[in-house]
């Protein structure tokens, strides 16, 4: 398997694009796809594997289908709507990042739907296994290739950059800290030999890895409950420039998960727990 670093605002270590056999997994945004087709040359891959709608992973999809008309997309059922229309995505952004919107992510343009492939989770294609793992975002899937043994898991093995921690990026609005688990698990039963993460790269210590961010996750789950906004923000990017000796790690990480947009995920998510229940 290769692993293309695209480069996202030109800093090392952020976003990672995977290829693997004759597909691509998780392409980046739409404003790092002049560094992801220069690296991918002459390759056309077959398929478009998407573990989650999110802009840093699949914000190119849409225009990669329109240059290879022969290429599928897939990506869950939750999220193939967006695909479809990525208007509303794209609008919720732009209130969210504003000005920056086309600097960070630039356009995202629709898959047409005969070219997606819809799944809902437990499918088997080829030597790709699918299984639906939510927590970090309610339309995240997770791939297993079963000749090699490589988990291809998005964010759901949260973000864990060189020699820094591993963190649980938690932006809103889909935080789901019972589900993670229950996603965490799912990997592991799998038994993989490596995981490939996006944020960033592949890792063979697997059983500690999901470990520690079942860990991470019960942690910052819990910092989250005694902290505000901006506390939240302080502690996490401490963390990131605290457990790494490379200041260009710590830089990678605040690109991969900028702090200021994770305790919201947690407030989101702790606010769905207090609220009454109908009937």
């Amino acid at each position: 398997m290769r692993d293309i670093d695209v480069l996202h605002l030109g800093v090392p270590l952020v976003i990672c694009c995977h290829v693997l056999d004759d597909v691509i997994v998780d392409p980046g945004p739409e404003s790092t796809l002049d560094t992801l087709l220069e690296e991918l040359g002459d390759f056309v891959p077959a398929r478009i594997l998407l573990t989650h709608i999110h802009l840093d992973h699949a914000g190119a999809a849409g225009a990669l289908a329109q240059r290879w008309p022969d290429v599928d997309v897939w990506v869950h059922e939750r999220g193939a709507r967006h695909m479809l229309d990525p208007s509303r995505l794209m609008a919720s952004a732009q209130r969210i990042y504003g000005d920056d919107m086309e600097r960070l992510w630039g356009d995202m343009h629709p898959v047409p739907e005969e070219r997606l492939r819809v799944l809902s989770g437990g499918e088997r294609i080829g030597p790709w296994r699918v299984e639906y793992t939510p927590g970090h975002a309610s339309h995240h899937v997770s791939y297993l290739h079963e000749d090699t043994g490589i988990a291809l898991v998005g964010d759901v093995a949260g973000c864990r950059i060189g020699d820094g921690p591993i963190l649980p990026p938690t932006p809103p609005p889909d935080v789901d800290l019972e589900a993670w688990h229950r996603s965490l698990r799912v990997v592991s039963a799998w038994s993989p030999e490596r995981l490939a993460i996006t944020h960033f790269g592949t890792w063979d210590d697997v059983p500690s890895h999901l470990a520690t961010m079942h860990d991470a996750l019960d942690r910052w789950a819990e910092v989250s409950k005694r902290t505000d906004d901006g506390e939240y923000a302080a502690a996490v990017e401490h963390e990131m420039r605290t457990k790494t000796s490379d200041p260009a790690v710590a830089e990678a990480f605040l690109g991969a998960m900028p702090p200021k947009m994770l305790w919201a995920g947690w407030a989101r998510y702790w606010a769905s727990k207090e609220a009454p229940r109908e009937g």
